[in-house]
């Protein structure tokens, strides 16, 4: 068996799948939103994949014969493709260590609906990182169409600190 070539190896860290992204971040079935993070730029932008199926629990009542993702999911998932970003970044943090907690969302804008058989392409770019706090413009597409854009912030927060609020 061959070594893969360095390039082949500088790929593989454009792509987060499944496993890794529960790594990065604590959301699990049915709250986790992305299937995969592809075209990872680290610390600066990446891509989610969402394959959006008829099984999704939300959709059963929104709406019940004509199916809508919620927009406010969508702008969930890229928050979750934000944090898998966030995280990622951090080599020197133990991502079970620390939250990324969403603290503002701007602009939100919802062009097309989403439906079942979708494949949506999230993309999110940093706009500007200030300590722990980051800044994101994000863009979901289905078929190259834009459906959804947002600009939000989110913070990430130590598991210790999280805790401490819990316990007051």
């Amino acid at each position: 068996m061959t070594k893969p070539a360095p390039a082949e190896k500088a790929a593989d860290k454009t792509t987060i799948d499944i496993k890794g992204i529960m790594d990065r971040i604590p959301h699990r079935y049915p709250m986790l939103l992305i299937d995969r993070v592809i075209d990872v730029v680290p610390a600066e932008s990446c891509t989610g994949i969402k394959n959006v199926s008829a099984n999704e629990p939300f959709f059963q009542g929104h709406f019940p014969g004509h199916p809508i993702m919620p927009g406010v999911l969508i702008i969930e998932a890229m928050a979750q493709t934000s944090a898998t970003l966030v995280v990622d970044a951090l080599k020197d943090v133990d991502s079970q260590s620390h939250l990324v907690y969403f603290m503002t969302i701007e602009s939100a804008r919802f062009r097309k609906p989403v439906v079942p058989g979708d494949q949506l392409h999230i993309k999110v770019k940093k706009e500007r990182q200030r300590g722990n706090v980051w800044k994101f413009r994000g863009e979901a597409y289905a078929d190259n169409i834009l459906c959804a854009e947002a600009i939000f912030t989110a913070m990430l927060v130590p598991n210790s600190e999280v805790q401490a609020g819990a316990a007051e």
